[in-house]
């Protein structure tokens, strides 16, 4: 892929997407960012407190004020279409809604008015953790019966079927969060209505221990046991996988998400990008919690946190498969193929959804040459050298 340079100075690029997104977290931003009281150290869970106090809040008009705030400012950064991993379906205490799709129905209108596409990812999620029931926050994310969640999907698939700018899929939420039974379950009736499926991955290595403890089994293992992993499937975080289970996603053709700007938030730790690319695992990238709306850093990252991690330079294509054929694009063209269609592609669209602009010269550009100008954009540039529109 290379950019294409039209007529009054612009680069004219296909579209961006972000596959993960949990849209009402915009509001967490500038929260978070102060040492605990309760800890001497800071992690994913404490963080999570506080995040858990914000979802205990929110009701259908600020769901949608939010995600009105979020879904602006990722196409203002050139993005066009969102996957939105979407778990908060009821009220506190988790009783169901009168309508009990009001709050999915609340971020698929605030996409689509603020011009995006969306995966509307419906969220499975039936416990705290093996032998714990949903508390807290968590109740309103929790359905009564596995049946509830796959009628709630099957309702907003024929709400949203004439719209070709939604697609609904079905998103266990984790390991964690849904037993294997259940998965095993999700992983037929998914296959059945050939459904896009979005799951949280070994993003914690805590998550990893408590699967282990449970069924002997890796996350990723575990997935291929139950059935998930599919050309379908989406592995969100894939932070913390063992060689071999970079390889059972290979050999499925599932795809890995990547959020990076999240992830190093959260301090979740860096993926093995060379073990998913020497297995030929599709990549893409997200959001996740809108602690930065950037495209273009997420995008960068993935081949910045890979020199991270190998303290070397230019390194991400080197593990590619087919090293060969990947020469044959730049790593800046490579990234926003990434960044575009095959990010699209893992939120269930075939195209990137139109086409955004970058003034050549913008200020961020300013003393590059017009062959580097893709490179200084992917590598140098900030958010607002993408055109608003």
């Amino acid at each position: 892929m290379s950019a294409q340079a039209v007529a009054e100075g612009f680069l004219e690029l296909p579209a961006l997407a972000s596959a993960h997104s949990h849209a009402f977290q915009r509001a967490m931003r500038g929260r978070g960012q102060r040492p605990g009281a309760e800890s001497a150290s800071d992690d994913f869970w404490s963080w999570r407190k506080a995040m858990y106090a914000l979802a205990e809040s929110l009701t259908p008009e600020s769901v949608g004020k939010i995600a009105r705030v979020a879904y602006a400012e990722l196409r203002r950064r050139g993005v066009r279409t969102v996957g939105e991993f979407h778990y908060v379906h009821h009220q506190m205490g988790g009783s169901p809604y009168g309508d009990r799709t009001i709050l999915a129905d609340t971020m698929i209108r605030a996409a689509r008015e603020e011009g995006l596409r969306i995966a509307l990812l419906r969220v499975v999620y039936r416990r705290a953790a093996v032998g714990r029931a949903p508390e807290g926050a968590q109740t309103r994310f929790a359905d009564a019966k596995l049946e509830d969640a796959f009628r709630d999907i099957e309702a907003l698939r024929a709400k949203h079927k004439d719209d070709p700018g939604v697609v609904i899929g079905v998103a266990p939420h984790s390991v964690r969060a849904v037993s294997p039974d259940e998965l095993r379950e999700v992983a037929r009736w998914a296959a059945q209505e050939k459904l896009l499926v979005h799951a949280h991955v070994a993003e914690q290595r805590a998550e990893i221990t408590a699967c282990l403890a449970e069924t002997k089994k890796r996350p990723v293992e575990h997935l291929a046991d139950v059935g998930i992993l599919s050309e379908r499937f989406v592995a969100v975080h894939a932070t913390h996988l063992e060689a071999h289970e970079a390889k059972l996603l290979g050999e499925t053709r599932s795809r890995v998400c990547l959020c990076p700007t999240t992830e190093r938030d959260l301090g979740d730790g860096l993926p093995d990008l060379g073990r998913l690319l020497e297995h030929g695992v599709g990549l893409s990238v997200g959001v996740d919690s809108h602690v930065v709306t950037s495209p273009l850093e997420d995008m960068r990252a993935i081949e910045t946190g890979e020199r991270l991690r190998t303290e070397k330079r230019v390194v991400a294509w080197r593990h590619a498969r087919g090293a060969d054929a990947e020469r044959e694009q730049t790593p800046a063209e490579r990234l926003w193929q990434i960044g575009s269609i095959d990010t699209a592609r893992a939120c269930g669209f075939e195209d990137v959804g139109g086409v955004v602009r970058v003034r050549k010269d913008h200020p961020d550009l300013a003393l590059v040459e017009e062959d580097n100008l893709l490179d200084a954009l992917v590598f140098s540039a900030n958010a607002d050298a993408i055109e608003s529109s």
